[in-house]
């Protein structure tokens, strides 16, 4: 489990391809290294991933072809956002967050408003339900606050404001109109909208 509150950026070496998939090189010199042990999970841009080795401030993680098809931007080599899995006691800064990718949205907006930045991604219409007014949201395995939501036929697209402070400490500094992002809903939610629909269909509560 994580926070979504981005301890380091990573920048990825060029991938290597494993099979279906592929193995990441990722030089993480501000992660903290010491801590990381061979078989940790890490937040790698928002999806769950296993150590596999580890050389000093660098270490891979294999990456499957489910995952692959299941999220972006870890098949190419690039910074990259990163989080060590919580340990019982640490601080919850953020929301809970699985590390597991529930689609994949595309950036409309990215601009300034004052010192602050604008956000607006367009979400795949099957996460529609568990995006939410003043709700969370993980965003390249950044926490975000949703401050608007509007669903159309093509997708929910949702607003988002970062302050200085996030877009300086993480990848999101780099997004830009028409690129896609990783992104995962709030557990909570997902649970909420299970029980109701079985409620509603099946009578069970």
């Amino acid at each position: 489990m994580f926070t979504g509150i981005v301890q380091a950026i990573g920048k990825v070496r060029e991938p290597e391809v494993l099979g279906d998939g592929v193995r990441l090189t990722i030089e993480a010199p501000d992660f903290g290294m010491d801590t990381v042990r061979v078989g940790d999970s890490i937040a790698v841009n928002g999806t769950c991933l296993t150590v596999v080795k580890i050389d000093g401030d660098v270490f891979q993680v294999e990456v499957s072809a489910e995952t692959l098809s299941k999220t972006t931007g870890l098949d190419t080599w690039g910074e990259v956002n990163l989080e060590k899995a919580l340990r019982v006691g640490d601080r919850l800064d953020g929301h809970m967050v699985l590390g597991h990718v529930d689609g994949v949205g595309q950036v409309e907006v990215m601009e300034p408003i004052a010192e602050s930045w604008h956000l607006v991604v367009r979400a795949p219409m099957k996460l529609s339900c568990y995006l939410a007014y003043k709700g969370s949201v993980t965003v390249n395995g950044v926490s975000l606050t949703i401050n608007d939501v509007q669903d159309t036929p093509a997708g929910t697209r949702i607003s988002i404001n970062l302050i200085p402070h996030t877009v300086e400490v993480t990848t999101l500094k780099h997004l830009k109109p028409q690129d896609w992002v990783n992104l995962e809903v709030d557990a909570i939610a997902r649970y909420v909208e299970r029980m109701v629909s079985l409620k509603d269909n099946d009578g069970l509560f």
